[in-house]
């Protein structure tokens, strides 16, 4: 159950509502978080102007792949409504079925490169609580990307920290079609809505 109960796309602020929109590019939808955040517009405009610039793609990083790191960190947290989110963002931006299936065991999957290993890892260790990254994961990451891509590599990790934080603790509710890619992509794996009803 919701903490706080998401703004209808007309409550927004106008000027908020216009920026908003942006998330249903790569999701179908705005989000309930941002709704949420909505009733503090300043709150809801800065995480939106930083999930554009986190999500904007420079360099090597490719927007499936920065939703598969969002995933990797969302799992990694326990965050199912992130979870959900970031694995229709995934097939959103081309993931096959076969990385879809494969991120749970990255490492051993054929599926993945090298270098999307090593980001995926990194990814995975600066999610645990307490912090797991150790040199050799930085140095496994910096043989295959260079400072930049690294920068927006963790730029997806620490966004979805913020993100798996605010929809655990909010308790908020999942929308139709991230639900609908999670059970199908994600249920068998043992994923439920759980909360975020």
């Amino acid at each position: 159950m919701a903490v706080v109960r998401p703004l209808e796309e007309d409550e927004i602020e106008p000027g908020l509502r216009t920026e908003v929109q942006f998330f249903k590019g790569p999701l179908g939808v705005v989000p309930n978080s941002v709704r949420t955040m909505a009733h503090r517009p300043e709150i809801a405009r800065a995480f939106t102007r930083l999930n554009i610039a986190v999500m904007e793609c420079h360099g090597s990083v490719t927007p499936e792949l920065k939703r598969l790191l969002g995933y990797v960190t969302s799992f990694v947290s326990g965050c199912r409504y992130c979870q959900a989110h970031t694995i229709l963002g995934a097939e959103r931006f081309g993931a096959s079925e076969e990385r879809l299936d494969a991120v749970w065991d990255f490492e051993a999957s054929p599926h993945f490169t090298e270098a999307e290993k090593a980001a995926l890892a990194f990814a995975h260790a600066a999610a645990e609580v307490p912090n797991q990254v150790t040199p050799e994961i930085v140095q496994r990451l910096q043989r295959h990307w260079g400072d930049g891509d690294i920068v927006e590599i963790m730029g997806v990790i620490a966004l979805f920290g913020y993100l798996n934080r605010w929809n655990d603790s909010m308790g908020s509710a999942l929308e139709d079609l991230p639900m609908a890619a999670a059970e199908t992509h994600l249920s068998a794996r043992g994923w439920s809505v759980g909360k975020h009803l």
